[in-house]
């Protein structure tokens, strides 16, 4: 028995709100949250990719296949504003109006070098792979969706998705953070290319795949 389009767009906001409570799940997951059959959790998970409202990415859980995640893209987490959002605008927008520039900046690199500092005794002498999966694991737990490859004599670290977009529009600062991030753990300088606020369809960073052994030894 099909939905009607009352019904199905009912169905489509549960999974949206679903997606907002939990952030990551796989079509059973959702099946079992909305009380459907997968089968068709998958045709509205369609309709909502189509409409941009929903990303998806593969993710390794231990041995065996990965599994098919679904997340809110930020057009997805548009429907859903929160007064946090607006408290944080009014915060930084406080923020930057009783700190000089500079200091300002130098909170969200700070921020961004406390979350790398877990693994400093880690890195030493890792090679740059390992460096990048360290990456990989520190942007997922902050809420991107990231993923890097090697292209020719550079690595691309690349961010579909970024959960401070909203406030990178008004405070684009903030962008500092995961670049300094990247650039932390990695101990060479990543270079953007790529920005989503400048409308690009993702964030992308690169360093050089022989950076950490061209590095001047102190």
């Amino acid at each position: 028995m099909f939905e009607d389009q009352d019904q199905a767009k009912s169905t489509r906001e549960r999974v949206l709100q679903t997606l907002l409570l939990r952030e990551r799940c796989t079509i059973n997951e959702l099946a079992e949250a909305v009380d459907i059959n997968p089968i068709s959790v998958r045709h509205h998970i369609t309709k909502l990719q189509a409409d941009r409202l929903v990303g998806s990415a593969e993710e390794r859980h231990g041995v065996g296949r990965p599994r098919r995640q679904y997340f809110l893209t930020e057009e997805g987490r548009e429907r859903f504003p929160t007064r946090y959002l607006r408290l944080t605008l009014r915060l930084l927008d406080q923020l930057k109006g009783t700190l000089p520039q500079p200091m300002v900046s130098r909170l969200f690199s700070q921020m961004a070098e406390n979350l790398a500092a877990g693994y400093e005794n880690e890195l030493d002498g890792l090679p740059m792979e390992d460096r990048l999966n360290i990456v990989t694991h520190l942007l997922t737990g902050e809420g991107f969706t990231v993923d890097w490859v090697k292209q020719g004599d550079t690595y691309q670290i690349r961010e579909s998705n970024c959960p401070y977009f909203h406030i990178g529009q008004n405070h684009p600062e903030v962008c500092s953070v995961d670049q300094t991030l990247i650039s932390t753990v990695l101990s060479v300088p990543a270079e953007k290319i790529k920005c989503m606020l400048q409308g690009d369809n993702n964030c992308t960073y690169t360093v050089p795949v022989n950076a950490l052994m061209e590095k001047p030894a102190i």
